[in-house]
């Protein structure tokens, strides 16, 4: 295992540094929005392009990579992302930057389906289970300390954009240095959504809510934070806490959901996620301590649920089908958040910072009621019968969100 680790070293340290830029460039640009003067609905629609070009760029760099080389990809799409975010403080106006992050999101993208087919090819199937949870850990980490560069400079000015293009112009070195041959690409196929639905509602109406949820709260979590008057530091730790949050409660939750009925922990979790947004609303601007621990809370549970419905998903699936079926998932939470900071920031434009959270809540406690009708009406698997859990993020592309769920299948099965 340590040996597979350490040959992987360099995919895991270009990642590292795309995520530190990457999780920057987030909250800066919701953060530049408000000083720019735009107007909540335009900054939306800003947030929901980078998810659009991410949606797309996930597919259609796969034929890049097939072309060119995973290498040339992977350092092409850097360069380009690099440059993007320069682009940003030379045309500060909100259709460029829709067009902008469109790019980003596109380039963003390629290079995470360069980065997990590679992984792909030199996991052997007894690691690469945990081989992607480690990718999956790195790149929460890396999105969730990245806020705190925020703090580094003016956003006002221009250094917070040389810093995050400096980190994204690093990310390829390693991957330059490498002495390790770049794999060839493979290709994965889709379940049709409607066929998808008919096999598990719940988990196809779950994904479609939580890239919603997702879309809004880490596109749209700076603006709002400067909506309610938080300091720059304190934008950048309520950012900091969502992200982490996620990173410690995601395992201890998929632990819980491999020895219970699926369902009812993904219920539990979507219900105690919307009294934590209530929560967190009615304590902002009173205790930004407890403000917070609760949003270290609500983000923990909300980052959890995308890996909840890809999991609940799976045990009703056979496993030729697991591959097939996480691709389409993948393309319905993409869909989901690329609505979400559009959605979310008209509410934002009509009851101001309030309505930031009151409709995360409300988008959580859907998906809550919807987990107790199919809860009432269908019997659960039985436990021997249920997969492992998938720790996943949304933003994975593709190629991770198809290799992930079968790869710990494989694993538990020669445990």
């Amino acid at each position: 295992m340590f040996n597979a680790l350490y040959s992987l070293w360099f995919l895991f340290a270009g990642i590292a540094l795309i995520m530190l830029g990457n999780g920057l460039q987030g909250t800066l640009l919701g953060v530049r929005a408000s000083l720019e003067g735009f107007l909540t609905i335009e900054t939306g629609m800003i947030m929901s392009a980078y998810y659009f070009g991410f949606l797309f760029g996930s597919t259609l760099t796969t034929r890049i990579v097939k072309k060119v080389g995973h290498i040339r990809a992977f350092a092409a799409l850097a360069s380009i992302a690099s440059a993007m975010v320069l682009v940003h403080a030379v045309f500060p106006y909100p259709l460029a930057w829709v067009f902008i992050r469109i790019g980003s999101g596109f380039c963003f993208a390629g290079i995470a389906v360069v980065t997990e087919s590679w992984l792909n090819h030199y996991s052997t199937n007894s690691i690469r289970g945990r081989v992607f949870s480690i990718y999956m850990v790195i790149q929460l980490a890396g999105l969730g300390a990245g806020q705190f560069l925020l703090n580094v400079s003016d956003p006002a000015g221009y250094k917070l954009f040389i810093l995050i293009s400096v980190l994204v112009s690093l990310a390829v070195v390693p991957i330059l240095l490498t002495s390790t041959a770049a794999p060839l690409m493979s290709g994965f196929s889709k379940v049709g959504i409607r066929k998808l639905y008919e096999i598990s509602p719940l988990g196809l109406v779950g994904t479609f809510g939580v890239g919603i949820a997702h879309g809004s709260f880490l596109g749209m979590g700076a603006v709002y934070a400067k909506m309610a008057g938080f300091s720059l530091e304190q934008v950048a730790g309520f950012m900091a806490t969502l992200i982490f949050g996620g990173v410690v409660l995601q395992f201890p939750i998929g632990r819980l959901s491999d020895y219970l009925d699926r369902r009812t922990v993904l219920t539990g979790v979507t219900f105690l996620a919307a009294i934590s947004a209530l929560v967190c609303n009615g304590l902002s601007g009173v205790s930004i301590n407890v403000f917070f621990v609760f949003s270290f809370l609500f983000g923990g549970l909300s980052l959890s649920l995308y890996s909840l419905c890809v999991s609940h998903t799976n045990d009703y699936l056979e496993p030729e089908q697991m591959v097939m079926a996480s691709s389409s998932l993948t393309f319905v939470v993409g869909v989901g958040a690329c609505l979400g900071p559009l959605s979310v920031s008209t509410m934002m434009r009509w009851f101001g910072p309030s309505g930031f959270f009151l409709y995360l809540a409300c988008i959580h406690g859907a998906i809550g009621v919807f987990a107790l009708y199919r809860v009432y009406i269908r019997k659960p698997v039985p436990m021997e019968d249920q997969n492992p859990y998938v720790p996943i993020t949304p933003r994975v592309s593709h190629v991770a969100a198809a290799i992930i769920p079968e790869s710990l299948r494989v694993e538990v099965e020669k445990i």
